[in-house]
């Protein structure tokens, strides 16, 4: 792995002092996106820096993927088991959710920024 050195900047941050490291760090090193670690001073103008990469919470992704096949799987099987023909979505249908769902809040990132 080759060596690239990235230029540090002072940053204020709230009532604490930071480094800011430049976005073509992030870009080359995604890992290290969001990462917290460790500073240690190994002499006068000499920094250790300890990242610590987050990792992917794969089990989350792997439940989610699973809860939705079961859900398109129970989906699958109604449909083909019903005594009738599927009912079909109208237009009308979609104005009266959007009726009852004027006001809910739907996105809980929108909800935080409220």
């Amino acid at each position: 792995m080759t060596a690239t050195p990235y230029r540090v900047t002072p940053a204020q941050i709230g009532n604490s002092s930071g480094l800011r490291l430049p976005v073509a760090f992030y870009r080359d090193h995604p890992q290290f996106v969001g990462a917290a670690g460790h500073v240690e001073v190994l002499s006068d103008n000499t920094l250790l820096l300890r990242l610590e990469p987050v990792q992917p919470l794969e089990a989350d992704a792997e439940e989610e993927s699973l809860m939705l096949g079961l859900f398109l799987d129970f989906l699958s099987r109604h449909v083909l088991t019903a005594e009738g023909r599927p009912l079909l979505y109208t237009e009308v249908m979609a104005a009266d959710d959007d009726e009852l769902l004027t006001g809910v809040v739907v996105d809980a990132v929108d909800a935080a920024a409220e």
